[in-house]
C-alpha cells in the first residue's frame, strides 16, 4: 500500500483549514483522513485538526478488540466519528470565537481488499478502476440535493450561488450521522480522497487523468492546477494505491 497526499493553502484564502492524516507505511492499520474545516478565526482550521486526529485514534484504540467483519468495521467508523464530532463539538463551546465551527470528514480503513468509507460534507472519495472513475460518497449539500430532487441538473450545480452551503457537517450539533459504506478494493485500484478546493476547480475528467499518469506525483499536480484554475479556496489531496 502507498499512499501520496499534498495540501495547500489555495490563492484566496489567509489559512489553510484542511487537515490530513495518512498511515506511516509500517503501519498495522490503514488509516486516512481528510476534514476542511469551517468557522471564523482558526475556528476551522481547529475543527479540521481536532477531527481528525480524534477519529484516528478513536480507530487505533478500538481496532484490535472489534470483530473483523463489515458490520463492526463500518461500526467502528461510525463511531469514531462520531466521537471526533463530540470532540469538535464541544470544544466549540468553550470558546466564543469557535461556536460557529464545523468540518466535513473522510475517513478510509483499508482492510482485507476492503475500503471501509465514512462521510459527513462534501469533500469527497473516489476509486479508479480500470478507465473509470466512480465518487463514492454523496455531498452533504443544498446543490446536491436539488440535483437528487431534479431542480436542477448536474451541469447546472457546477456553478450554482450556493455550492458550498452545506446541509451536514460534523461538529455543528451534538449528534450526527455519518455516512459508511464499504467498497471493494482489490489490486490497480487507486482511492482519491480529496476536498472541495479541488473538485469546484479541476473537472473529474483532468483529475482522472492526472492521477492515471503518475500516483506518485499526482496530488502535487492536482494542486497545482487547482490554483491555476483560481485556487478560491484550500486544496488537499490523498492518493492511495
Amino acid at each position: 500500500m502507498e499512499a501520496f497526499a499534498k495540501s495547500d493553502i489555495g490563492k484566496a484564502r489567509e489559512m489553510n483549514q484542511d487537515y490530513y492524516y495518512i498511515s506511516p507505511k509500517d503501519s498495522k492499520i490503514n488509516i486516512y483522513i481528510l476534514a476542511d474545516g469551517m468557522g471564523g478565526y482558526k475556528g476551522g482550521e481547529i475543527a479540521s485538526r481536532l477531527a481528525t486526529i480524534s477519529a484516528k485514534n478513536y480507530i487505533e484504540s478500538n481496532f484490535e478488540t472489534t470483530i473483523k467483519n463489515k458490520e463492526e468495521l463500518l461500526k467502528l467508523i461510525k463511531s469514531a466519528m462520531e466521537y471526533a464530532n463530540m470532540v469538535v463539538y464541544e470544544k466549540s463551546k468553550e470558546d466564543k470565537e469557535l461556536e460557529s465551527m464545523g468540518t466535513t470528514l473522510e475517513v478510509c480503513l483499508l482492510y482485507n481488499n476492503r475500503a471501509y468509507i465514512g462521510h459527513v460534507g462534501d469533500s469527497r472519495t473516489y476509486r479508479i478502476r480500470g478507465e473509470i472513475l466512480r465518487k463514492l460518497t454523496t455531498d452533504h449539500s443544498y446543490v446536491e440535493k436539488l440535483v437528487k430532487d431534479g431542480t436542477i441538473t448536474k451541469e447546472e450545480a457546477i456553478n450554482h450561488p450556493k455550492k458550498n452551503m452545506l446541509t451536514k457537517a460534523l461538529g455543528c450539533t451534538l449528534f450526527v450521522e455519518p455516512d459508511v459504506t464499504v467498497k471493494g478494493f482489490v489490486k490497480d485500484d487507486i482511492i482519491l480522497i480529496c476536498s472541495d478546493g479541488l473538485t469546484n476547480m479541476v473537472k473529474e475528467e483532468k483529475i482522472y487523468e492526472i492521477i492515471k499518469q503518475d500516483c506518485e506525483n499526482a496530488p502535487t499536480k492536482l494542486v497545482e492546477i487547482a490554483n491555476e484554475n483560481g485556487g478560491y479556496d484550500n486544496i488537499t489531496a490523498i492518493v492511495i494505491k
